[in-house]
């Protein structure tokens, strides 16, 4: 068999979308397989009914992304650019979503209509009706209300104001999406017959989430309504659809709304949490909203969950499914438990119990009629698509799985210990593959993002890419993480103190045990959270050869200023703002500590990550030079925060062979 290469990429499928029919008799989903020589992601959407022996393809120019289903459950409307002469109208500037229609019976896809501006999701009412969520800005009104003949004037007068950016509210910018000054997805209702769309919500509320009634009369929303400065609580109301009148539900303030579902026609469940405890990141309860009392009741009051999927992954692309989802009187969520995603449900006697425990991740699910289906990835697999028969688990049409089987993949060890504060941490190794007895093989300390994700036990494809290369790869989920409750994840105010000392007392207990680990040919590398955490180890020890340091935090201060999230996040984390507490913010910054450092260090940022903004890696990798340390920055044009996930596949591959460069330089 083949060992595992950074090109091998392109050999992976990640699938998405996942969706039963109404009639709960076909899936619908997007497989998604990076294109090296074209530089992007083939996107198709594949539908499959029961008894089949594999799903059938349904489009096929690659740009197929998303998609609802058509209320008759044999038909598929889904976005996409087919039309050169589209193409260049965006090229232009212009920004209308084109749609077609295709029937999961096979047949050419049709064209069906289109929205005027871009479509972030869109469900179908009823005969030629629909729910659309789209971005909005006030400059799209004159472009939206010109007609063909004013349209190319109203383009040339934006065409002038391109090199101008005005901004007038917080956050003015957001990783992936670029300048959002006045941006907002707003609700609208639409008639495909006329053409004709009625904005349902304000120009300056942004709708985070909607969810439809069983009935398609009621929307349940949550939004964040903000002018000047986005607050971090949200508030959810309902909008019945005949009437346009729209009734808030929120309970009290401030409040977090997380995700939500209806129970039946006249009962909202959400998760949500109050912040009052462990701040942004703490973890959610479930309420229950009455429409006919308008009171809201706490399921689950001595419990609260870590709802989604914290699990870190390389191989993921695109929203997988649902996370929360209500039929038949019980309540189906997924949870972080340790380093898994499980699938759970709140039944009818209030009891939470466990539909799926995987071996490592349930990424998404889709429940109708009765029956479940699941985008999951077993230990040390890729992603594929699972169902529920009479309590078993099925893999109907394996995915990944033959891909895998040809290549060798290393197998992890788990060894957890218990910290010098008695608290039991999850860690593993992935050995060097074809590892000789008697040989000590240099190390590699990968660090996760977050801080509140987690490691699982799934399939890294870096890690396994170093671990073909020769090397030993450490990882574990320090205090700071997910899945362990809040007093586990709660480091506000400690970041660098407990995740550090967590860390290294992992590294020693990894030593101890694993005698093929160097000692002397150790490097440490992370991004994100884990970017922070390489730069403040290298700041703190010499342990380690060689550091890479990727998209990461330096100094707490200017991240409050320039960053998409900082100037809410900082004073959460961090406990101080630049006016309040300006010395316990730099006290966190690894900048701090830079005349420490001896550790040669490669720095990995993307010039549109607004999450970790580009001023992070450059002050760092500024500092270092300063103080004559090896190191080397390498600026990814046209990449944000998501480059390890789902950047251009070249771009991708070149990061990892940059990191895998640096390593063999300083640790073999």
């Amino acid at each position: 068999m083949k060992k595992i290469a950074c090109k091998d990429l392109e050999r992976f499928s990640f699938l998405s979308q996942l969706k039963w029919s109404p009639d709960g008799e076909s899936i619908a989903f997007v497989q998604s397989k990076a294109n090296l020589e074209d530089n992007e992601y083939d996107s198709d959407i594949f539908a499959w009914k029961s008894g089949q022996s594999a799903p059938f393809r349904l489009t096929a120019m690659k740009r197929a992304r998303s998609f609802c289903w058509l209320e008759d459950g044999k038909s598929i409307l889904f976005p996409e650019d087919r039309d050169p002469k589209d193409a260049e109208k965006k090229k232009n500037g212009e920004f209308f979503t084109r749609f077609f229609r295709i029937s999961i019976d096979g047949g050419e896809a049709t064209p069906a209509f289109q929205f005027p501006q871009p479509v972030t999701r869109i469900e179908h009412l009823g005969g030629d009706m629909f729910l659309v969520g789209a971005v909005y800005s006030p400059q799209f009104d004159a472009l939206i209300e010109a007609t063909d003949a004013q349209k190319p004037e109203v383009l040339k007068k934006w065409k002038d104001e391109k090199d101008y950016e005005v901004l007038d509210e917080i956050p003015f910018w957001s990783n992936g999406q670029g300048f959002t000054n006045k941006k907002r997805i707003r609700l609208y209702l639409f008639d495909a017959a006329s053409g004709k769309a009625e904005a349902l919500s304000d120009p300056l509320t942004n709708v985070d989430e909607f969810e439809l009634s069983p009935s398609k009369k009621r929307v349940a929303l949550v939004s964040m309504r903000f002018e000047n400065r986005l607050q971090i609580s949200s508030e959810l109301s309902w909008l019945d659809l005949p009437s346009k009148e729209t009734k808030s539900l929120t309970h009290q303030t401030p409040f977090l709304h997380g995700h939500i579902t209806w129970a039946d026609e006249n009962r909202i469940v959400f998760s949500g949490t109050d912040m009052k405890t462990n701040g942004i990141n703490e973890d959610h309860r479930f309420f229950c909203c009455d429409l006919e009392t308008n009171k809201t009741e706490c399921l689950t009051p001595d419990q609260t969950f870590s709802i989604g999927v914290s699990v870190g992954s390389d191989c993921r692309f695109g929203q997988p499914g649902k996370t929360l989802q209500a039929e038949g009187g019980e309540v189906f969520f997924l949870e972080t438990c340790g380093y898994k995603s499980l699938l759970k449900k709140h039944n009818k006697q209030g009891q939470v119990e466990t539909v799926v425990e995987p071996g490592s991740t349930v990424d998404g699910f889709s429940l109708r009629k009765g029956k479940l289906a699941w985008i999951g990835q077993d230990p040390q697999g890729l992603q594929e698509i699972f169902l529920l028969n009479d309590g078993k688990v099925e893999l109907p049409f394996p995915i990944n799985c033959p891909v895998l089987q040809q290549l060798s993949r290393s197998q992890l060890e788990y060894i957890p210990f218990t910290n010098s504060a008695g608290i039991s941490i999850d860690g593993w190794v992935l050995p060097p593959l074809d590892r000789e007895t008697g040989k000590r093989y240099p190390t590699i300390l990968d660090i996760h993002g977050g801080p509140k994700g987690v490691y699982g036990e799934n399939f890294f494809h870096e890690m396994q890419v170093w671990a073909s290369h020769g090397y030993a790869v450490l990882f574990c989920n320090p205090r700071g993480s997910d899945g362990k409750g809040d007093e586990f994840s709660d480091i506000r105010g400690k970041y660098g103190h407990e995740d550090y000392q967590d860390i290294m007392e992992f590294v020693d207990h990894a030593l101890k045990t694993l005698d093929y680990l160097d000692p002397e040919k150790m490097g440490v590398t992370g991004g994100s959270y884990g970017g922070f955490m390489t730069n403040w180890i290298i700041g703190h020890t010499d342990r380690f050869k060689a550091a890479a340091s990727q998209r990461s935090i330096s100094n707490w201060i200017s991240k409050f200023c320039t960053t998409d999230i900082g100037y809410f996040f900082v004073p959460d984390q961090n406990q101080g703002t630049p006016w309040d507490n300006m010395e316990k913010l730099w006290h966190h910054s690894p900048l701090q500590y830079a005349p420490n450092v001896k550790t040669p260090t490669l720095f990995i940022h993307s010039e549109e990550d607004y999450r970790c903004w580009l001023a992070e890696g450059l002050q760092m990798f500024t500092a270092l030079k300063y103080f004559g340390v090896p190191s080397r920055l390498v600026l990814f044009k046209g990449e944000n925060h998501e480059l390890s996930r789902s950047g251009k596949p070249k771009h991708r591959i070149r990061r990892l062979e940059e990191i895998t460069n640096w390593f063999d330089k300083y640790l073999k």
